[in-house]
């Protein structure tokens, strides 16, 4: 009889080891930060019939090999996604393997984003909430990003802002140039990949022409958040911008 229980405690340490040694690997997690040019809407549904990219953006990826999260709020700078605590509903996920896209610029253009890539920081009064806060750089804003997903193990990918339908002289505007290259200078400082997504699309809408672009894209009330199609659109700019870098990381990931 005491045979008989070994034998069964051996077989039950064999089993249980299998499922350790041979454990499937958990999927990464592409996950999105930004601002409502990333998830429109307090639940990203498209208010108003304008959305974001990021709601589109996982029907180009496998899903059965990773997960898409599209944690970007609208309203947020590189400044308030952090102080208003989105980031904490993100950085304590991130695993060893998972991609953090990180697009900010459009709200940053106020008292509590410093312009520039530089470390210095200055004491201001929030113009919403009337409190005094330690404020930084745009530049700074997105370093700290890429330092903190690094530091999970993550792979940061720095996306500059998607442009406006703005257009000047028959090609569109490119307004916020600083914020590409304050994007550009913060991931090449922190050796990490930028994708040019301003140009990428801005370069899209000069091909289709000021009327096609306003027609296909976005509403006449509107010139900042496009409609599903140009959310769509503008998905698959990122998903091109993607298949450029180095090694093609997401190459296993990518439907089509």
């Amino acid at each position: 009889m005491k045979n008989y229980y070994k034998a069964l405690l051996i077989t039950a340490i064999v089993v249980l080891s299998s499922f350790i040694l041979f454990k499937p690997a958990q999927k990464p997690t592409l996950w999105l930060i930004g601002d409502s040019t990333v998830r429109n809407g307090t639940y990203g549904r498209g208010d108003g019939g304008l959305w974001g990219w990021g709601s589109f953006i996982q029907n180009l990826f496998d899903t059965t090999k990773i997960s898409v999260q599209n944690k970007a709020f609208g309203g947020t700078s590189s400044h308030t996604f952090r102080t208003l605590s989105f980031w904490n509903k993100v950085e304590p996920y991130i695993k060893p393997g998972d991609f953090v896209l990180i697009q900010f610029g459009h709200n940053d253009g106020n008292p509590t984003t410093l312009k520039g890539n530089g470390d210095d920081s200055a004491e201001v009064t929030n113009p919403r909430t009337q409190k005094t806060e330690m404020v930084h750089s745009f530049g700074w804003n997105i370093r700290q990003y890429i330092k903190e997903t690094k530091a999970k193990g993550g792979i940061p990918i720095v996306l500059s802002l998607v442009p406006r339908n703005m257009w000047k002289d028959g090609k569109v505007d490119r307004v916020g140039a600083d914020y590409v290259e304050w994007d550009k200078a913060a991931a090449a400082q922190e050796g990490v990949e930028f994708i040019d997504l301003n140009k990428i699309i801005a370069d899209r809408y000069d091909t289709f022409g000021q009327d096609t672009v306003l027609a296909r894209y976005f509403t006449i009330k509107d010139h900042t958040h496009t409609i599903e199609a140009g959310a769509k659109l503008n998905a698959a700019c990122v998903v091109e911008g993607l298949r450029t870098l180095k090694h093609d990381p997401f190459k296993k990931y990518l439907l089509n």
